[in-house]
């Protein structure tokens, strides 16, 4: 289904390479051979970086976006930060959607006084507004703002609309408070890789099938890390928008950077459709453009798949854990028990009911599953049955309001709801733990995102454990059709019938508000009582003390591990509020030692004695006044920190970053970092992202580490930097790293967060 191919290779066209070492590479129009680096500026992903770099570098690159994007998670804290920042004016169309707190009863009035500030900040600063229940953030995205060639920034992971010729990027939500602020998003110049596709896929394959092959060939590899994923080839032709669509999305869980698309005459229709022709262009990489790294997938060779949990990597085919049940289920329950120890019991292999797997759920929803053509294949499928009357549930959340509209109009509404579908509106919560959350022990099978630990919204250190694995909206219309146990879409003989989609812009018209880009200064902003500034925060102290407060050795963490989402998401506009929830899924004792040393360090910025505060504090002073005599309160900071393998896979919450800044957090250290959206976070909000290899780990958990004149370490761009540990009346050297950095980057860490930078900018 999925070969890499590690060589760079030049591509020819129409699916046909010449491999970088090969004697027949490619030659210009004078004969001569083609290099590997004017080949790298033939794809199609430099051609938009190039015409979005503000800087004279071509290998730093100083990215300005075209538009910004932001769900009601994430904009308050954005906007608060740009307004502490100095912002007047929206520089840039920059749309604030409302899809993740959509249930406004919970919390009681702090969703919708969330919503309220966003439409406030629309109306001052000069933004798009589109309210709860019209549109998940990217359908909307897909629908009115993406165009070929174009560049969007979101403050949401799966901000992808490559398929649509637009290069768009998920970051935390500090880099689109530079963008607001006029600043440039900055990073090396990024590896290329081609998907190559051929073939055409068989008949109850989906996208989301495509998907899981794709991530579990380069997940645990990092193949693909930090990269840009350039999708060309024949097979492109065989694909419908919405295929293509559904693909792409799903490509920020192979921990790409982006994604780009061949744009054809089916783009051109497709933005047609929407209104929106001038949005057009042709787009194709140059013959003889380079990759790093060539992915082939063949689509007439994928089988339906299941991504089994807690990962979207653990791919396996349908047929394959059909055919090894008690072993495979028996390995997810291992995987539960490394996870959450004895916090939970394990019963997954109880659903093996007369040799089949039974599941108690299915969710198709969201900005991967919710598109017309899914849903319309799942009601083909479920056309005349019935999904039963036991524990079996199905739930449909259509993309957009559109979507949903126009599934009315054709009759597929009809089909799902006379098989027992519930269709509801456009929502991300089954995404992240705020909707349809299945009962302890239960197991999920979801068109959605993401299946990590927790994600559906049980929680672990209560004991509740629930399961969930990804599919393709068809295997689990298939699944549905058979109540409940676990079955292949290819399984299903049935003539699907295909509709023609119809979109229509009316809906957006008569309830989106949209500024035209004009601000109106004497708006005021709606704040409701839940909504708070940050709190002040320090710049980088000459010496630091930190104590390490949580030591995580799974192989990776996940940002629903370091803050969590769901029961959260109330809270995101409050720093000390939501704060309050860090690692608590992980590590339940986080908050309260993080405080006890946040105490010692707010008595030293006072002029008060660290000791008094954090008594334990004073016999690790003394040991570091014995060596480093000139270390006083007034050169000192004092500070939690954690380490963890490989933090950071998943979202692009900043908030888990931030609330370790706001309970006293200088550092993480790490093997390496998951994500470059963790590592920006952490930056942005000053904090020290230290390298350290694993098996050298000198210090553990509750240990005090030093890390004297580590501000000028940070000035002067040092290689590697010394820390001690302190203990039992000595100080034990250790060495770690920041990995590279830009000089920005260092000026946010020296000044304490992003928020101090900017105000001495200004």
């Amino acid at each position: 289904m999925v070969t890499l191919h590690e060589g760079g290779a030049f591509y020819l066209g129409n699916g046909q390479w010449s491999r970088a070492d090969s004697a027949a590479v490619t030659t210009r129009a004078d004969g001569r051979p083609l290099s590997k680096e004017e080949g790298r500026d033939k794809t199609m992903a430099w051609q938009i970086l190039s015409a979005h770099n503000k800087g004279t570098d071509g290998d730093r690159l100083h990215i300005r976006f075209d538009k910004l994007t932001s769900h009601d998670i994430t904009y308050v804290g954005i906007i608060q930060t740009a307004r502490a920042s100095g912002l007047t004016k929206f520089p840039m169309p920059y749309v604030l959607t409302n899809c993740h707190n959509s249930l406004c009863a919970v919390g009681g009035t702090i969703n919708e006084d969330d919503h309220m500030f966003g439409l406030s900040a629309a109306k001052k600063y000069g933004g798009i507004y589109v309210p709860p229940h019209l549109a998940v953030i990217h359908q909307y995205a897909r629908e009115m703002l993406a165009e070929c060639g174009g560049m969007i920034l979101g403050s949401d992971s799966h901000t992808r609309y490559g398929a649509l010729g637009t290069m768009a990027m998920g970051e935390g939500g500090p880099e689109l408070v530079k963008q607001l602020l006029n600043q440039t998003y900055d990073i090396k110049r990024p590896e290329v890789i081609a998907v190559n596709l051929k073939g055409a896929p068989r008949r109850g394959v989906g996208p989301h099938d495509v998907n899981i092959a794709l991530i579990g060939a380069v997940f645990a590899n990092g193949f693909v890390k930090n990269k840009v994923l350039e999708f060309v080839g024949p097979g492109i032709a065989n694909l419908s928008m919405d295929f293509r669509i559904g693909i792409d999305v799903m490509t920020t869980e192979t921990t790409c950077l982006s994604s780009i698309w061949e744009t054809d005459d089916k783009t051109k229709e497709w933005l047609a459709l929407h209104g929106r022709e001038s949005a057009y262009r042709k787009l194709e990489p140059a013959p003889g453009a380079y990759y790093d790294g060539v992915i082939d997938i063949d689509l007439s060779t994928v089988e339906p798949m299941i991504a089994m949990p807690f990962h979207p990597s653990m791919a396996y085919t349908i047929d394959e854990v059909n055919h090894n049940l008690p072993d495979i289920l028996h390995a997810v329950e291992e995987r539960a028990r490394v996870s959450f120890g004895k916090d939970v019991e394990t019963h997954l292999l109880d659903k093996i009911v007369n040799g089949r797997f039974l599941v108690d759920q299915g969710i198709i929803a969201g900005c991967a599953g919710g598109g017309f053509e899914n849903i319309c294949e799942a009601a083909g499928i479920l056309d005349g049955e019935n999904i039963g009357d036991d524990r079996f549930s199905l739930s449909v959340y259509p993309a957009s309001q559109p979507v949903y509209y126009e599934l009315i109009r054709n009759g597929v509404a009809e089909k799902l709801m006379d098989a027992g579908a519930v269709l509801k509106t456009a929502f991300c919560g089954p995404c992240f733990g705020a909707g349809d959350t299945p009962a302890n022990n239960a197991f999920s099978i979801r068109h959605t995102t993401r299946n990590f630990p927790s994600r559906e919204g049980a929680k672990p250190q209560k004991g509740q454990l629930t399961y969930v694995a990804l599919m393709d909206a068809r295997s689990i219309a298939a699944t549905a059709a058979n109540q409940g146990y676990l079955t292949p879409a290819t399984e299903i003989d049935k003539d699907i019938p295909t509709y023609a989609y119809h979109f229509d812009r009316k809906i957006y018209e008569k309830r989106v508000f949209d500024s035209k880009g004009i601000a109106d200064e004497n708006e005021k902003l709606q704040l409701g009582p839940n909504i708070k500034d940050w709190p002040k925060m320090e710049p980088l102290p000459d010496n630091l003390v930190l104590k390490l407060v949580a030591e995580i050795h799974d192989p990776v963490t996940t940002t629903d591990e370091l803050i969590p989402s769901g029961e959260t998401s109330s809270y995101r506009s409050n720093p000390e509020g939501l704060s309050e929830f860090a690692l608590s899924r992980r590590c339940p004792d986080y908050v309260g030692l993080a405080k006890e040393v946040r105490e010692g360090e707010r008595a030293l910025t006072e002029g008060k004695c660290a000791g008094e505060a954090l008594p334990e504090l004073r016999p690790v002073m003394h040991t570091i006044k014995e060596t480093f005599p000139e270390v006083s309160h007034d050169n000192l900071g004092i500070g939690s920190a954690i380490f963890a393998v490989k933090p950071g896979d998943g979202s692009a919450r900043e908030q888990a970053a931030s609330c370790q800044k706001v309970l006293g957090g200088w550092a993480n250290f790490a093997v390496s970092y998951a994500t470059k959206r963790y590592r920006s976070n952490l930056i942005n909000w000053g904090m020290l992202p230290f390298l350290i290899p694993e098996e050298n780990l000198p210090f553990e958990k509750l240990d005090y580490l030093f890390f004297p004149q580590i501000r000028k370490a940070v000035r002067e761009k040092d290689a590697s930097i010394t820390g001690y540990v302190v203990k039992g009346g000595k100080l034990a050297p250790f060495t770690v790293s920041l990995g590279d950095l830009t000089d920005e980057e260092r000026e946010i860490i020296l000044d304490g967060c992003l928020i101090n930078y900017n105000r001495r900018s200004l």
